[in-house]
């Protein structure tokens, strides 16, 4: 197993080079960064620069806006100079798609350029199968050459940083062709742009590997840290699930896949992407960052990597099957208490039905041979394994490595108790916790328990969410919404609640609400319907990646994607 981390129990912060963005570096000791995109039209300047001193008041230590032409990288010039003038000196990052040219003018006013390989060069997405012969696909990079060297250039003479950020949702068809839509062509798609970048001498780079699949997400960017380390490259990490959504869901589904790698000492700056008012992403950045550096300093956990583990391809641990535990069921929730549950949770500890079952409290301390033995041969037996260890991630994963070192197949509960007032504070923790874990492979089920003013129902909520978020049981409607940009053709808040309301009855079905087309229908590739902003006013309908209705007026879109949703079968009334 090559390893993407030093260190699958302990907790080590990757090393990586530093970088000079404005006065705020990236990378290396420095601190783990946090920031937030502005929703706001980047051709107005003052709602720009008004929205840019929200991030940045609410700690925000990087502003991005988008410039999705030259019109509005030439106003990044007077958005820059008027927050100077106000005497906020946090960096801008122009966000780019399709537009090289914008990007060369969008680099000589702010402190970083955000591109995007899939759509820099390549042209738009189209989702058809390509051929493409070994000739053909070099001349293919060799535009990437023509089109990219010029931008490195003027970022060299202006001391401009990069990112090279790609997007799931966005990988190129050239790049689809060879790879399909996988972590390894996420990896393929950055690696091209960064090996011209040492070519030509240039090491202001961050990365981002992002997707709405925290699964995705998370195996991408370990492979490209295993990837860049096997060529001598250590570019700083830029974190973030995309299209997370708003509210508990946006919250634990971006904690699950970023506090996944946070986890692994991974990550130099993290963007939770809210479909929310973005200063607002900032508080939800800033505590999981907060949780996860608790842990640099710990006691050792001396522990074994079972050499069979694969990190960058997702199998779940097989266990035998106890009562509704294990084997090929879903995992479980267990609930401390009685409530009145929206979803009803498997088990509830004070009622009679858990007789069925023997279960054992285990800590990684107590897995003695003794024990060992106890827990092969005895088939009846449930573990709920916890920690209290300052890393319960790393001291729980490696209770598991033991198991799969000796072939023990009995089913594991991961019961996590913590002591929170603040529901965002406690959806944030346990779904990195539980969300690292989950995304192992490890653990057939979820007890969490929580000492604060929180209650039942709202602690069952959250588990089922963070096994929705970490891909391992659905139990709800699922809605992938962008976080909104300076691109977004609708009012995104307004319109996720109207979809909400009419569709969050939907068990298991899959809803994109995308404010754009860069990234809104290979986002929504797993999507069953979407939602996507086309023009002013306007919106198109999706079923899968395929286009079913286009520019219809936004007054009529909510029914009309209702339509579609009955005409497809997909519909149930409430």
């Amino acid at each position: 197993m090559k390893n993407y981390c030093p260190d699958l129990f302990n907790y080590t912060r990757r090393k990586s080079d530093a970088i000079q963005i404005g006065n705020t570096p990236l990378g290396s000791n420095y601190p783990i960064r946090v920031q937030s995109m502005t929703n706001t039209n980047t051709l107005d300047t003052d709602a720009c620069v008004a929205q840019s001193m929200r991030i940045a008041d609410a700690g925000g230590e990087y502003v991005r806006l988008t410039a999705q032409g030259v019109r509005e990288a030439e106003n990044l010039k007077n958005i820059h100079a008027t927050l100077r003038s106000k005497g906020y000196e946090t960096p801008l990052v122009a966000d780019i798609h399709f537009n090289p040219k914008a990007a060369e003018v969008a680099a000589l006013y702010v402190e970083k350029v955000r591109v995007n390989p899939g759509n820099f060069v390549d042209s738009v997405k189209t989702f058809e199968k390509l051929e493409y012969t070994d000739e053909e696909y070099n001349q293919e990079l060799e535009k990437i050459r023509e089109k990219f060297i010029p931008l490195l250039n003027i970022c060299k003479a202006n001391k401009t940083a990069i990112r090279i950020g790609v997007n799931h949702g966005s990988l190129s068809d050239r790049i689809m062709s060879r790879y399909g839509d996988t972590p390894q062509g996420m990896v393929a798609s950055a690696m091209e742009f960064l090996r011209i970048c040492r070519e030509q001498n240039f090491a202001s780079v961050a990365i981002s590997m992002k997707a709405s699949n925290t699964l995705i997400m998370v195996h991408s960017v370990r492979l490209l840290v295993v990837t860049m380390n096997e060529e001598n490259m250590h570019f700083p990490l830029h974190l973030g699930v995309t299209e997370a959504g708003d509210g508990e869901d946006g919250r634990v589904k971006s904690a699950v896949g970023i506090g996944a790698l946070l986890a692994d000492g991974i990550g130099d700056t993290i963007r939770v992407s809210l479909s929310e008012d973005p200063e607002l992403e900032i508080p939800v950045a800033k505590k999981l960052v907060d949780y996860i550096e608790k842990r640099s300093i710990h006691n050792p956990i001396i522990a074994g990597a079972f050499t069979d583990f694969n990190p960058y391809n997702y199998t779940r641990r097989k266990t035998q099957t106890v009562w509704k535990i294990g084997g090929e069921q879903v995992p479980v929730v267990i609930a401390q208490g009685e409530g009145k549950y929206k979803i009803e949770p498997d088990i509830i500890f004070n009622k009679s039905d858990t007789l069925g079952v023997k279960f054992i409290s285990l800590t990684f301390a107590d897995l003695s041979g003794k024990t060992m033995q106890m827990l092969r041969e005895q088939k009846d037996i449930v573990v709920l394994l916890s920690s209290t260890h300052s890393n319960p991630v790393g001291e729980m994963r490696a209770f598991f490595h033991q198991l799969l070192a000796v072939n023990c197949m009995v089913p594991v509960v991961l019961n996590l108790a913590y002591k929170e007032n603040d529901l965002e504070t406690l959806q944030v923790q346990a779904g990195a916790d539980f969300g690292a874990l989950l995304l192992d492979g490890f653990g057939d089920g979820i007890y969490l328990q929580n000492e604060g003013a929180i209650s039942n129902e709202q602690l069952n909520s959250i588990a089922f969410g963070i096994l929705q978020a970490a891909r391992v049981r659905v139990s709800k409607t699922e809605y992938i919404s962008c976080p909104s940009c300076g691109r977004t053709l609708f009012d995104l808040q307004t319109t996720i609640a109207r979809i909400k309301e009419k569709t969050a009855h939907l068990k298991g079905l899959k809803i994109g609400i995308m404010g754009c087309v860069v990234n809104g229908p290979g986002e929504m590739a797993d999507a069953d319907y979407g939602y996507v902003g086309a023009g002013k006013g306007k919106v198109s309908l999706y079923k899968k990646q395929v286009c079913i209705q286009k520019n219809i007026p936004e007054a009529e879109a909510v029914d009309k994607l209702i339509e579609l949703i009955k005409a497809g079968g997909d519909w149930k009334d409430k």
